[in-house]
């Protein structure tokens, strides 16, 4: 097998672009930065099973929109340190993790944009360090009352309880001590990139497959990649209230299947002044099938 791609900034071929390690809770974690660093700050935050690289083609025109751009690779992830106990990967620590980047700038507040398990993180953090996020952009995962909600037997909504689990049957696969380990890892991570193509054909290339494989195969990375998923079930600290303040954007791609689109709905509900902007065509991917789009989203957001 050839050597495996570095996994730094240097896959963007941009000077102004760069890799950098800071001490985050006792923690060597990796981000790419761009821009003045006196600029407004933006944090991109990524989602399984990508790293820093899921928002390449975001930095370059937030920089050049007069931000301050910096993309985590989070905790366990790509060339973050990676903890060994489950209950490393909680959310509050998650969102921990990112109050440390913010204040490794020298801010005490950032605009936070998140997609996936990187959306968890953001509205976790708006939550429960309201202080600390500026504005708030999340992209195809719920507000977690919402996700809960749709998840907990009840008897006027077992049809969406129903139709949720459906598609969320993944998360209790990933409980399992091993073994997903070692279905995702078989014949050069295979299944894993499978998932992507599957997911939104067309999407992914072979370049691209071959910065997650060297991604994935660190050590170390793939457990604590599940390990979020783990720590979300094993070990869930109460939220200190329900109700988001901060100016928020809820972005979807309709045709994603993972999550119903109805907990998008739900979600701005629980926003006090919330906004959603839905792509009807577009799968949980969004950020990839429509990067132009969403850019324009989300600066027009962070410049209201």
């Amino acid at each position: 097998m050839p050597p495996r791609l570095s996994t730094d900034a240097s896959l963007i071929r941009d000077p102004g672009v760069e890799s950098v390690y800071r001490d985050i809770d006792g923690l060597e974690l990796h981000a790419v930065v761009a821009g003045d660093p006196d600029d407004p700050l933006v944090v991109l935050h990524h989602g399984f099973p990508e790293f820093w690289w899921g928002w390449a083609d975001y930095i370059r025109p937030l920089a050049d929109a007069g931000y301050r751009v910096l993309v985590p690779d989070g905790r366990g992830y790509n060339l973050s340190e990676a903890p060994d106990d489950v209950a490393d990967y909680s959310a509050d620590r998650l969102s921990a993790d990112l109050q440390g980047w913010i204040e490794s700038e020298g801010r005490e507040s950032a605009h936070v944009v998140g997609h996936d398990w990187g959306a968890a993180v953001a509205w976790d953090a708006a939550l429960r360090r309201p202080e600390m996020v500026d504005r708030l952009v999340t992209i195809n995962v719920p507000h977690p009352a919402a996700f809960a909600g749709a998840l907990m037997p009840s008897r006027d909504r077992w049809k969406l309880n129903l139709r949720q689990w459906r598609r969320s049957w993944y998360i209790l696969f990933f409980q399992l001590p091993g073994v997903p380990e070692w279905l995702n890892r078989r014949n050069d991570y295979d299944g894993m990139a499978r998932f992507l193509r599957q997911a939104s054909p067309g999407t992914f290339s072979d370049a691209d497959m071959d910065r997650y494989r060297a991604a994935w195969s660190r050590p170390g990375v793939l457990t604590a990649m599940l390990d979020w998923y783990r720590a979300a079930v094993q070990h869930r600290p109460d939220l200190p209230g329900l109700t988001v303040e901060q100016p928020t954007l809820v972005v979807w791609g309709e045709q994603d299947d993972a999550l119903l689109p109805e907990l998008a709905e739900q979600s701005v509900d629980l926003c006090a002044d919330g906004r959603l902007e839905t792509f009807p065509q577009a799968s949980h991917w969004v950020t990839h099938e429509r990067p132009e789009a969403v850019t324009e989203l989300i600066l027009e957001h962070l410049n209201e």
